[in-house]
């Protein structure tokens, strides 16, 4: 299956930032650049204008400038593009999927960080896209929705404001259809497909485990079916229908066959430096428009590599 991310069947409005065609303005009097364009991109503040200047998003006669008071004579072409020529950093250990007013989602890396934890202050998900935002306008922000282990890959989103994080995870159950993983585990799973539930509690040292006491901690349901079998490995399709801290890595541990290079919840083996986990499937409502909107990712080469023929 191809790599790629599927964008919204409907988008009702959703727009992607970076393909909103240039705004040419043609000058009929003589004048400066700033009041030219204060005067042309009315109701817009002195302050963003000025920003579109410093960013490199004004062309007179397909030259950038930025001079507030740059001479202006009649017949000569202002273009102001919404995308910025200035050279962003470049996204480490991520890729943007989609992007519009509401939302981000992000095809993360394994070994990336989704958002720092108070131990950590290195480059993360969540830091990238907030430098990301703040490219348009300084007072940009990005709100967390939910979380992806560092050593696990895979598609997750942000939300662009708080209303739509709010939004979002109140009705986190009934918006999100569809949260399907690839799992490489240990040894050969011989019931082609079930469903693990166990209720999930935390150690004093943030190691999660299983109670199968009803009620006793955090309900947890993992559904599972196998793409393929080896006698080393098993690449399972794991589908989350609730999403708790480390619920998957757990589960794989219940059912006899922890994760590939998951020591800490009981693999023995090592066949990567990352974890055998990979979010693939992102499907949600959009928190604006109600349309849905589903997101794939390949099943990582590395997963693959375990065995001698790729599943179909």
């Amino acid at each position: 299956m191809k790599n790629r991310s599927k964008a919204p069947r409907s988008s009702g409005g959703a727009f992607n930032r970076s393909q909103t065609p240039p705004k040419q303005l043609k000058v009929t009097e003589q004048t400066e650049l700033l009041l030219f364009l204060l005067d042309k991109l009315a109701p817009q503040g002195r302050n963003s204008v000025k920003s579109l200047l410093a960013h490199g998003q004004v062309s007179v006669d397909d030259r950038v400038e930025k001079l507030y008071n740059h001479p202006l004579r009649p017949g000569q072409v202002v273009t102001v593009r919404k995308d910025r020529t200035t050279v962003a950093p470049p996204l480490v250990g991520l890729k943007i999927l989609f992007e519009d007013d509401a939302i981000i989602v992000i095809n993360k890396d394994a070994g990336m960080l989704s958002i720092a934890t108070e131990q950590e202050t290195e480059l993360t998900a969540y830091r990238q896209l907030t430098a990301h935002v703040r490219l348009a306008d300084p007072r940009n922000r990005i709100f967390v929705l939910h979380r992806l282990d560092r050593e696990t890959s895979g598609v997750m989103m942000f939300a662009k404001s708080e209303s739509i994080q709010q939004k979002m995870q109140n009705g986190w159950k009934e918006l999100v259809k569809e949260r399907t993983y690839v799992a490489l585990v240990e040894g050969m799973v011989k019931k082609t497909q079930g469903t693990i539930t166990s209720w999930l509690r935390e150690t004093s040292t943030l190691k999660m485990y299983s109670s199968f006491t009803p009620n006793d901690g955090q309900h947890a349901v993992t559904h599972y079916k196998v793409i393929r079998a080896s006698r080393n490995y098993s690449l399972l399709e794991v589908r989350l229908e609730t999403g708790r801290k480390n619920q998957i890595r757990v589960h794989m541990q219940d059912l006899g066959h922890p994760i590939a290079s998951d020591k800490k919840y009981g693999a023995k083996t090592k066949p990567f430096s990352r974890l055998g986990l990979h979010a693939r499937v992102l499907a949600f409502e959009h928190p604006v428009t109600g349309k849905l909107v589903r997101f794939e990712t390949d099943v990582p080469k590395s997963f693959l590599s375990q065995f001698k023929e790729e599943p179909r």
